[in-house]
């Protein structure tokens, strides 16, 4: 290499690119693994996913779901059915309006909703095999990225990690 020239860099683009790729590489080759939480906890993905968008402090009406998850509200339906059959959620009145049905959880709806979460959230072996360093790098670099897409722009919010210190 001559003197005075350094080793060609990849374009911020073409790293952006790759660590995307990487990253949905990542995430799709471990799809199987929700499968299997789902599946032990007696639910279809589709039905994880529904149980776990749900939020126990806000029913929602149907067509708020249909809208939010991106479907029709005949899906919606089918999802809330099953779910109800499962003694998981409930169809109850609106408070403002006793002609709309929202969704709401039942206790145990709440609790499984709660397990699912827990087993979804504990992280694959190889993650605690990247050492203190890489994980707060990648740490930070998913906050700024969360931060980014709810600011709407580059803003990033401070650390939220918890350091040796803390």
């Amino acid at each position: 290499m001559p003197t005075g020239t350094s080793p060609r860099r990849p374009r911020q683009e073409t790293l952006a690119a790759e660590a995307w790729r990487l990253l949905l590489d990542y995430f799709l080759g471990n799809s199987d693994r929700f499968d299997r939480i789902a599946t032990s906890a007696g639910l279809t993905v589709s039905h994880a996913k529904a149980l776990i968008a749900l939020d126990a402090d806000c029913p929602k009406p149907m067509r708020a779901l249909a809208e939010e998850w991106r479907c029709d509200a005949s899906n919606v339906t089918w999802l809330v059915d099953r779910l109800e059959a499962l003694g998981l959620v409930a169809r109850t009145p609106s408070q403002s309006d006793r002609r709309v049905k929202t969704v709401v959880l039942t206790p145990d709806g709440v609790r499984t909703r709660a397990r699912l979460l827990d087993q979804v959230y504990q992280p694959p072996g190889e993650f605690s095999a990247l050492g203190r360093a890489r994980l707060e790098a990648l740490t930070d670099a998913l906050q700024a990225l969360a931060a980014a897409r709810s600011s709407g722009g580059g803003a990033r919010r401070p650390s939220t990690r918890r350091t040796a210190s803390s």
